[in-house]
């Protein structure tokens, strides 16, 4: 499978690197000063805080030409919209591995609605960028334990689904079929947009941990979007949100944001990049009929 990887951030890197070293023929695109980092040193990897960097010589392009059997798009949310027209006249599946409430529709609409997939990857907020070195988790989000769903549009289970998760599986992908990939999409954004925007209001995990006020109004608006969804959480652990009383949820998610995987993951990223994501998930939200 001749695949191209449509992102150069984490995620895209990580999961460019693994595929790279696990034999596939892929390439990962990039652009401006990522590109020329990329040429000259390949995908640079380092665990957490070590001082030991991990060159992965993945080939490089700057521009989507050629024949790809897949293309694996791992932007932010609102980046997508530029991305469409680069895929458009591409051939080949697209498979969207980000952040995403806006549903397939309008990415079928840019570049035909018979090569859409709509995906989630493992740990994406499993590591940060440090210069030209993406310092990840130890060990890395390719870990078989996480899974990585991925589904067709219409929930169908179709021979090229089939095919993918069967080629990545092997390469410690834990890749799995999700028929309700779309319910799946809208609850993490319905969970993650609330959370997000107020880490950042706060200044921070730990500040927001802090404040147990906010913490109780952060869960309401989770609640509020959740069943404001025409479709029941996906997965149905965060039926948990709706159901269970809200004084223990509020002490979990204020031990939660105090914890090392808060501290050290994206919710700790407040850069225009991440504010804007969180902004284009919102109001896809709001277009669905949830409240953020």
């Amino acid at each position: 499978m001749k695949l191209l990887v449509y992102g150069a951030g984490v995620c895209g890197s990580l999961f460019a690197a693994r595929l790279h070293e696990a034999g596939f023929d892929i390439s990962l695109l990039a652009r401006g000063e990522r590109l020329a980092s990329l040429r000259q040193h390949g995908v640079q990897l380092a665990e957490d805080d070590s001082p030991t960097v991990r060159r992965v010589p993945v080939p490089v392009v700057e521009h989507p030409t050629g024949g790809y059997d897949l293309t694996a798009v791992l932007v932010r949310a609102h980046q997508v919209d530029t991305v469409l027209e680069s895929l458009a006249d591409l051939e080949g599946d697209v498979l969207f591995l980000h952040n995403w409430a806006g549903g397939a529709e309008p990415l079928g609409a840019a570049i035909g609605h018979g090569r859409v997939l709509l995906g989630f990857p493992p740990g994406l907020a499993g590591g940060t960028m440090d210069g030209g070195v993406v310092r990840h988790r130890a060990p890395s989000f390719m870990i078989n334990r996480v899974p990585m769903p991925i589904g067709e549009p219409d929930g169908r289970t179709t021979p090229r689904l089939e095919r993918i998760v069967r080629e990545f599986r092997p390469v410690g992908i834990n890749a799995k079929a999700e028929p309700r990939m779309d319910a799946w999409l809208t609850t993490h954004a319905a969970f993650e947009v609330p959370l997000g925007q107020q880490v950042h209001a706060a200044g921070g995990p730990v500040a927001l941990a802090d404040d147990p006020a906010a913490v109780r109004g952060m869960l309401r608006l989770m609640r509020q979007n959740l069943a404001a969804m025409p479709t029941p959480p996906v997965p149905r652990a965060f039926a948990a949100l709706q159901t269970l009383p809200e004084g223990l949820l509020v002490a979990v998610l204020r031990r939660f944001l105090r914890s090392r995987t808060a501290v050290r993951s994206g919710l700790s990223d407040d850069s225009p990049a991440a504010v804007a994501e969180l902004a284009r998930l919102a109001e896809q939200l709001s277009a669905r009929g949830a409240v953020r």
